[in-house]
Parts: structure tokens; C-alpha cells; sequence
């Protein structure tokens, strides 16, 4: 049996004190909320859509957001664990984190299988996430033009996007 250390989920979990790192372009821009400020935007926007906002809920978004990296569903589960003092199953925090995506207080980054929480709750538009080969790091970047533009793409091709994912891979600027 192998057996993983786990961080403690009261403090920043990863390589950065930054939870991830965010750029806005001028076409869309947004005041990001952090700590307190962003779990009480995401339990805002989740309980405005009708959802309850539980106390397991509320511990799963909680270590999430001290993840400064996409973190996988099992190292969410193993830090929510240690932080309710019980062992919570890994499909309890799929299920929750299936709910946080679909109610966008979260985002899942496909191709490394891992989430992080959305930094602006409140909105809705596609993402781009710019993932770090080497260090997992990843930045957010809004730019609504180059996801509209993509969509038109597809739209012109009789293509209907149900979900868009927009992912780029390389190496971010402290690695490159």
C-alpha cells in the first residue's frame, strides 16, 4: 500500500502562495474575490441556482481553494478527509465536484483530470487555461474574442458546441 502525504487543508497546498494565476484582457475584465470573499461569491451564486450550500459542500470548495494548482478529485479527497476528521469517499467528492462545475464556482481542467475553483463565480464564459508541463502550473485567461471566435469556427463547420475546453500545454514563463 502506498501511502501519500497529504497537506494540511488550513494552509495553501502547492508550489505558489497565488491560488492560480489569472489574466484579463480589456475586453473582460472581472474584480477577483480571494478567501473568505470568493467561498461566500460561490456559495452565493450555488445557492441562488437552488442548491444547498452544506457543510461537507462547503469543506470540499474550502480545500479546493487552497490548492494553488488543479488538484485531482483523490487529493481532494484525501485533504477534505483529514479536514472532517473521517474518511469521505472519493465518489461523494466527484459527485460534489460535478455539482461545483455544473453551478460554476469550479472549472475541471481535462487534460490533466484535475479542478480548481472558478475565480468569478458569478460569470459565465469559456475559460483558457495555459497548463505548465513541468510545474502544473496554471493560468486563467479570459479573452471572450478568441472563445467567441472558436465557437463561430465551429459554427460555421454545422458544429454545435455543447461545452467548450480551451487548453494550451507548454511552459509557463518561470520554466520556459
Amino acid at each position: 500500500m502506498v501511502t501519500r502525504q497529504v497537506p494540511d487543508p488550513r494552509v495553501a497546498i502547492g508550489r505558489k502562495s497565488d491560488h492560480i494565476a489569472r489574466v484579463s484582457t480589456a475586453a473582460h475584465q472581472h474584480r477577483l474575490p480571494a478567501g473568505d470573499a470568493l467561498a461566500t461569491a460561490a456559495q452565493s451564486v450555488f445557492e441562488r441556482a437552488g442548491d444547498q450550500w452544506t457543510n461537507l459542500r462547503a469543506t470540499v470548495f474550502d480545500v479546493l481553494m487552497r490548492f494553488d494548482r488543479p488538484a485531482s478529485a483523490y487529493e481532494i479527497t484525501e485533504a477534505v478527509s483529514q479536514a472532517v476528521g473521517r474518511r469521505v469517499t472519493a465518489n461523494t467528492v466527484y459527485r460534489i465536484l460535478d455539482l461545483f462545475v455544473g453551478g460554476n464556482i469550479a472549472a475541471r481542467v481535462e487534460s490533466s483530470n484535475a479542478y480548481i475553483v472558478n475565480a468569478h463565480p458569478g460569470c459565465r464564459h469559456d475559460c483558457i487555461f495555459l497548463v505548465c508541463d513541468r510545474c502544473g502550473n496554471t493560468s486563467h485567461v479570459d479573452d471572450d474574442r478568441i472563445a467567441t471566435d472558436i465557437r463561430a469556427a465551429a459554427d460555421k463547420t454545422g458544429f454545435k458546441t455543447l461545452r467548450a475546453v480551451l487548453e494550451m500545454r507548454g511552459l509557463c514563463g518561470e520554466c520556459a
